[in-house]
C-alpha cells in the first residue's frame, strides 16, 4: 500500500506561487558597435512584440561602450526571453 495516499496532485505554478527564482536567468548577448561579449541578466532586456516579425525586437544598452542595441527577435527569442522574465512591450498597430 502506498504511503501517499490522500496527497492531492497540484499544478507546478500553484505549488511555486509565489515564489522568486533561484537562480537569476541570463542571457548571452554582443555588441556589435564594440564587439564585446557578455551576460545580461533580465532586467538589463527589453522585449517589443510588433504585428509581424519586422517589428518584433529586443534591445538592451552595451556595457561595454553604452551603445543602444536593438536586435531583431524570432518566435525562440521571444519564448526564451519571456520565459526568463524579460519585460515584455506589445506594440499595436494603429487602425
Amino acid at each position: 500500500m502506498s504511503g501517499v495516499q490522500g496527497v492531492q496532485e497540484m499544478s507546478v505554478a500553484v505549488a511555486f506561487a509565489g515564489m522568486k527564482r533561484a537562480v537569476d536567468v541570463v542571457f548571452r548577448a554582443g555588441c556589435p558597435d564594440c564587439r564585446a561579449n557578455f551576460e545580461l541578466g533580465a532586467s538589463a532586456l527589453r522585449l517589443a512584440i510588433g504585428a509581424t516579425s519586422n517589428t518584433t525586437f529586443y534591445s538592451f544598452t552595451c556595457p561595454e561602450c553604452g551603445v543602444a542595441v536593438r536586435k531583431p527577435a524570432g518566435e525562440r527569442i521571444v519564448e526564451l526571453l519571456t520565459g526568463g522574465g524579460v519585460r515584455t512591450l506589445r506594440l499595436h498597430s494603429a487602425g
